[in-house]
């Protein structure tokens, strides 16, 4: 059976290398207890997340919850659709 999560938590993980400059150490890892997210570095991942998986997020979305770790941040963009193949039928993506 195929992983649903195609891969997101490596990606994120690599966003967080890459453009955040911070290796973190597992998907579990709490982002703010551990000091790898603070205010700012929060922005900055709502922006990487919108870039690179097309989702953005409403005021409603924003509990802290949703972002504590490298899996939550997963699930938060994949109950988004933001990384599901795209389907495509009779000439329409849906």
């Amino acid at each position: 059976m195929p992983n649903p999560d195609h891969g997101l938590p490596e990606r994120i993980g690599h966003l967080f290398a890459a453009a955040l400059n911070v290796e973190v150490p597992s998907a579990e890892t709490d982002l703010f207890d551990s000091g790898i997210l603070d205010s700012l570095a929060f922005v900055e991942l709502l922006l990487l997340l919108e870039r690179e998986f097309g989702v953005s997020a409403s005021v409603d979305d924003l509990e802290i919850e949703n972002f504590r770790t490298v899996a939550r941040i997963a699930g938060f963009v994949a109950a988004r659709g933001a990384d599901a193949p795209k389907v495509v039928s009779f000439g329409r993506t849906r």
